[in-house]
């Protein structure tokens, strides 16, 4: 056992794929890793995947409605949200990536997204030209900006038969992106790293009136410092005139 994923806690969104059964293997490799894991399972992801199933693996209960807590007060999708360390959509459909990118809070699994401040990570899989197609692209790249992560898709033969990209990445896949990625934060936590970052446009007076500058809109420097401070690095970002919102 890799002791760098116990006590994690992952809540693992199961979407509504044909590809949500390889979810189940995905909830195996990470308790053998005794990772904690919650699981929400999407009024479509039912169609695929049974909630018995996925509480004898996870050892944890299976919440499926917004409105579905034993106890009202609850509010499970706060409770939900504060209590892990990452949120992981398996498999996430166009339709997913279409909501969230939206900001729709529709459902359990969307509403907790959106309460949530930590780090999502989604596993698109979908027919090929489903994925190529101009709003999800364009849907997936809004949330990349966000700050989501992606793993996938990969390339190969689909459920249809068609070919190409679209087809969601393997569990072992994923399990190592999850582990590639607790790893290299906890690298940086305990080396307390800091960094120094500049950003925007720059003057250089040639005498009190003249100067050279640029047109840089800050916008990469403001995505570094970003994605450091995401990774525990302790950021300083120094920036010229932009119109760009100030990082928090």
């Amino acid at each position: 056992m890799n002791k760098l994923l116990k006590n994690k806690k992952i809540i693992l969104i199961i979407g509504g794929g044909i590809a949500a059964y390889k979810s189940l293997d995905l909830i195996r490799l990470l308790k053998k890793q005794e990772c904690e894991i919650k699981v929400v399972l999407t009024k479509s992801g039912k169609k695929f995947v049974t909630s018995l199933s996925i509480a004898s693996l996870s050892q944890n209960k299976v919440y499926e409605d917004i409105f579905d807590s034993e106890k009202e007060a609850e509010m499970d999708h706060i409770s939900l949200s504060r209590w892990c360390d990452i949120i992981l959509f398996v498999p996430t459909t166009a339709n997913s990536i279409a909501k969230l990118a939206s900001g729709l809070a529709d459902d359990l699994a969307s509403t907790l997204i959106l309460a949530s401040n930590k780090q999502v990570i989604l596993v698109p899989a979908m027919n090929v030209r489903m994925w190529l197609h101009k709003s999800t692209q364009n849907n997936i790249n809004k949330l990349l900006d966000f700050g989501y992560l992606s793993i996938g898709p990969s390339t190969g033969e689909m459920a249809c038969g068609e070919y190409g990209e679209g087809k969601m990445s393997s569990p072992e896949q994923i399990y190592q992106f999850i582990k590639n990625y607790f790893s290299d934060r906890d690298i940086i936590k305990n080396k307390n790293l800091k960094a120094l970052v500049t950003a925007g446009p720059t003057k250089e007076y040639i005498d009190p009136v003249r100067f050279i500058t640029n047109n840089s809109s800050g916008k990469q420097g403001y995505e570094i410092a970003n994605s450091l401070a995401k990774l525990g690095v302790e950021t300083t970002l120094i920036s010229g005139p932009s119109k760009l919102k100030k990082p928090e």
